[in-house]
């Protein structure tokens, strides 16, 4: 039965469905079996998916979509569970019904974040109602510095920080809008090696679950 693994965060613009998509791919490189699910109506992870089918062929992409309401996810969850190793879910920006019933569905819980107060604010309601829930959650610093000092006193002392961070990187948004992740658009590069440490990061949580 699939493991399945929300991305959630409150605040838009934080890179949740990049970071789902190129997850996604770097999972399905390892061997994983896995299907990418979009509740978030802006559609940008179907965008992308298009235009994965539009390089590889429908059929060949490495990766199943499934996009639909979110009042319909736990019927999507339903069918798909017993066909895959892990279900990636894009959820949409905000706490409402549809991102509390994809938090409420998954064995973990990740918050992309950008090291700025604003982000650091909304972060904490994402945590707070899936600390409520009981679930594994994790933040993962997107578009981090680390050598920046603002950088480093907003994530002081922040809990559940994930070790693995992706870097403010062009790479990340130019294979997005390729329908690729970057682990396989550009391989060799820092962001790839961000990638597949958050990959390996992510493999060893849900293990032991």
């Amino acid at each position: 039965m699939a493991k399945i693994i929300t991305i959630a965060q409150q605040k838009g613009g934080a890179g949740k469905t990049t970071m789902a998509a190129c997850l996604a791919v770097s999972l399905m490189q390892t061997g994983k079996r896995l299907a990418l699910v979009d509740i978030d109506p802006q559609g940008s992870l179907k965008y992308w998916y298009g235009l994965r089918e539009q390089k590889y062929g429908k059929g060949y992409t490495g990766v199943t979509f499934l996009s639909g309401s979110g009042w319909r996810l736990s019927t999507m969850l339903a069918q798909a569970k017993d066909n895959f190793e892990f279900i990636i879910i894009d959820s949409p920006p905000h706490t409402e019904t549809e991102a509390k019933a994809a938090i409420r569905s998954a064995d973990l819980v990740l918050i992309p974040m950008q090291p700025s107060p604003a982000d650091l604010w909304a972060t904490s309601a994402t945590l707070d109602f899936a600390r409520s829930e009981k679930k594994l959650v994790k933040v993962v610093l997107n578009r981090h510095n680390p050598s920046s000092k603002l950088a480093k006193e907003i994530v002081s002392g922040l809990p559940d920080l994930l070790d693995s961070y992706l870097g403010n990187r062009v790479a990340f948004s130019s294979c997005f809008m390729q329908g690729t992740g970057v682990t396989e658009s550009d391989p060799s590069s820092h962001s790839a090696t961000e990638l597949r440490q958050l990959t390996n990061e992510v493999l060893a949580l849900v293990e032991s679950l």
